[in-house]
């Protein structure tokens, strides 16, 4: 039996995959959302999350592309590896709009899934830029003392 941490990690990677082929492959998210749900058996939760990240991403995508190119400072958002751009959209998105997740939580799960999908380097870059986000916004992390 998995716990809710390991299937979280799940959806969010199964989120990664789905938003990396709407991306990179030009798909229509209901039909990467359909075939993947065919091809990885998911419990109804992982799947709401999956679902709810994806069209979440995709309707906040102009906003968090502007966050991600204001932060990531010498690189255009074209020149970010697709991988890295999708771990940094979803975790972005879950810090502004998903009230259920620490923002804690997704930055180290964002870093984790950067390391396992992508480079060493990806996994620095992402804590980078997901750590000054959250400098710049301390209060979306009610974990760090203020002042």
């Amino acid at each position: 039996m998995m716990n809710t941490l390991g299937k979280r990690r799940n959806a969010r990677e199964l989120a990664l995959k789905v938003m990396f082929q709407i991306d990179v492959g030009g798909l229509p998210p209901e039909e990467v959302l359909a075939t993947t749900f065919e091809q990885v058996p998911v419990e109804p939760e992982e799947r709401e999350y999956v679902s709810a990240v994806v069209h979440g991403v995709l309707a906040h995508l102009d906003e968090l592309d502007a966050v991600i190119g204001s932060l990531a400072s010498g690189w255009r958002l074209e020149r970010i590896a697709n991988v890295d751009k999708n771990v940094l959209r979803i975790a972005l998105y879950e810090i502004q709009h998903r009230d259920d997740i620490p923002p804690s939580v997704s930055v180290n799960e964002a870093v984790e899934i950067a390391k396992k999908y992508s480079t060493e380097d990806s996994g620095r870059f992402v804590n980078g830029i997901l750590g000054t986000y959250l400098r710049l916004h301390p209060q979306l992390d009610p974990s760090r003392p203020s002042g």
